[in-house]
């Protein structure tokens, strides 16, 4: 019986996404804040973005942060969330001042493939 290299090829391809995905670890929020850069406190989106990407791989954190009182209409706001990949790897990430409201972060704890790694 002749082999085919499709099969073959979609086998290996299946089983290296498999690898990939039983090497990803999960993702823990260390703390999320929203316009630390305007005078927010620390943490202040730390739940929210909790409750969204806690104990997933990846996640596509979209921010939609209330106004705090104190902070001024006019400020354009940063976004900064930490993260640890079950708690051995630890990651920061951060969205412009400029990005605003509506703005989307991606966190993850797979593990880089291909070029540059």
């Amino acid at each position: 019986m002749a082999r085919k290299p499709g099969l073959l090829v979609g086998a290996a391809v299946a089983a290296s996404v498999f690898s990939i995905a039983a090497q990803a670890q999960h993702i823990r929020i260390e703390s999320g804040t929203y316009g630390a850069n305007c005078g927010a406190a620390s943490g202040n989106a730390t739940r929210d973005l909790a409750r969204h990407c806690n104990d997933r791989a990846t996640c596509r954190y979209i921010v939609n942060a209330r106004l705090d009182a104190k902070q001024r209409a006019s400020c354009a706001r940063d976004f900064t969330a930490a993260w640890s990949c079950d708690h051995r790897e630890f990651h920061r990430a951060m969205l412009s001042a400029e990005a605003g409201n509506g703005s989307s972060l991606v966190l993850t704890c797979v593990p880089s493939t291909g070029a540059g790694k």
